[in-house]
């Protein structure tokens, strides 16, 4: 829906399932507006698109993209937003970090991106602003000289100046948010800022650069790393970095007691990435691959002692996991606190739970459809808070 200050606001559709177009489509019909008719049945109602390649390929075709268009207007929806972090299958099946493939040292990645961007073209009308979220280049992993490789920003430089050629036709406001996230080749704001400084470096149209490709902060991801969010968005903003999009999202907490450590087996499953952080005294001290790996060190005695422990799953906005086990909700409410001081500083906000389907069985509280429409009714409390309210029809 669209708020006053031009601000956007949907879910993202990551939450459903959906490979190929058809099955991304009936996601839409499904629950995307059954959600609609609970939380904004007489308003304007964004869509926050999940595109991987395969939906994009056969949505691309000039027919389903005419007949997707035209379902839009009789639904009273529009598309503003599209996630394209994942390329590939996003549900069901082990993701882990296979969701970092391929890269952005690939053309792969590149024609993707531009592929959504494209799509995103067609569905916005003349002069208006859309934004496509990428994963942070790489995965460190991937990458173990800790160098950027010269390939990377070369593709990020040449999406860029695509962009603003699609842009051009419609004088669309079209932007790219790259995405910190836990062992991403960036992951911190330190490390986001070196990235865009070395971007900017590139022999090109820096102007170009500058407003074309931004971050898409994630309020889970920088939690996980002990950041604070007024701190964080300050130095995007002291650098001149965009602010493409904010993911309104929640990541995991605790303290690691015993009762706590065995609690969170409940967290592990075989589908996606949990990163976990350790923290002391409000700083990390350690990074871990994944929430298994990290519980079976912590039993081996291999891990230093913490007073906190953060792991990338993302938790309900409007439902703490309960017990003893926290939630880094104060990080989202900090960050919508800023926007609401530096007016005009990112338009797009999207929450982002992608976990339904993994989550333990006690925080799936109904069906994903009342699920998102809690999260809709806690996010939109918190932005009525800060002075933001729905815009009449």
């Amino acid at each position: 829906m669209k708020f006053s200050r031009h601000a956007h606001l949907a879910y993202c559709t990551n939450v459903h399932r959906g490979n190929n177009w058809q099955q991304t489509f009936d996601s839409l019909e499904k629950y995307v507006i059954e959600v609609r008719k609970g939380v904004a049945a007489d308003q304007r109602f964004a869509i926050g698109l999940r595109l991987g390649a395969p939906a994009a390929q056969e949505l691309s075709e000039p027919r389903k993209l005419f007949q997707f268009r035209k379902w839009l207007d009789q639904k009273n929806a529009y598309v503003f937003t599209i996630n394209g972090f994942s390329h590939g299958n996003f549900h069901g099946s082990p993701v882990k970090e296979k969701v970092y493939r391929p890269d952005w040292t690939t053309n792969e990645r590149l024609d993707y991106t531009l592929l959504l961007f494209s799509i995103l073209e067609k569905l916005l009308d003349p002069g208006e602003e859309g934004s496509v979220s990428t994963l942070p280049g790489s995965f460190k992993e991937f990458l173990p000289d800790g160098e950027i490789p010269d390939a990377l920003l070369k593709k990020v430089n040449a999406c860029a100046l695509e962009m603003e050629k699609i842009a051009s036709s419609k004088n669309l406001d079209l932007h790219l948010g790259m995405e910190p996230e836990p062992l991403g080749l960036f992951e911190t704001t330190q490390e986001t800022v070196t990235f865009f400084e070395k971007l900017f470096q590139q022999d090109t149209d820096e102007e170009i650069i500058r407003k074309r490709i931004g971050v898409n902060y994630d309020c889970c991801h920088l939690a996980v790393e002990f950041e604070d969010a007024h701190e964080g968005l300050d130095a995007l903003k002291r650098h001149d970095i965009r602010l493409s999009k904010l993911h309104l999202s929640s990541a995991l907490s605790v303290k690691p007691t015993p009762n706590n450590l065995l609690r969170l087996r409940d967290f592990i499953e075989p589908v996606y990435l949990h990163q976990v952080t350790l923290g002391k005294n409000g700083n990390c001290i350690r990074r871990i691959k994944d929430l298994d790996t990290a519980l079976e060190m912590q039993r081996r005695g291999n891990l230093p002692e913490a007073d906190e422990w953060r792991i990338h799953f993302h938790i309900p906005l409007h439902a703490s996991p309960g017990g003893d086990l926290g939630d880094t909700r104060l990080h989202v409410i900090d960050t919508l606190f800023w926007l609401s001081k530096n007016q005009g500083a990112c338009r797009h906000l999207e929450m982002e739970t992608y976990t339904w389907e993994v989550l333990p069985g006690e925080l799936q509280a109904g069906t994903v459809v009342e699920q998102v429409g809690k999260e809709y009714d806690w996010t939109l409390e918190q932005i009525r808070k800060i002075g933001f309210s729905p815009e009449e029809n």
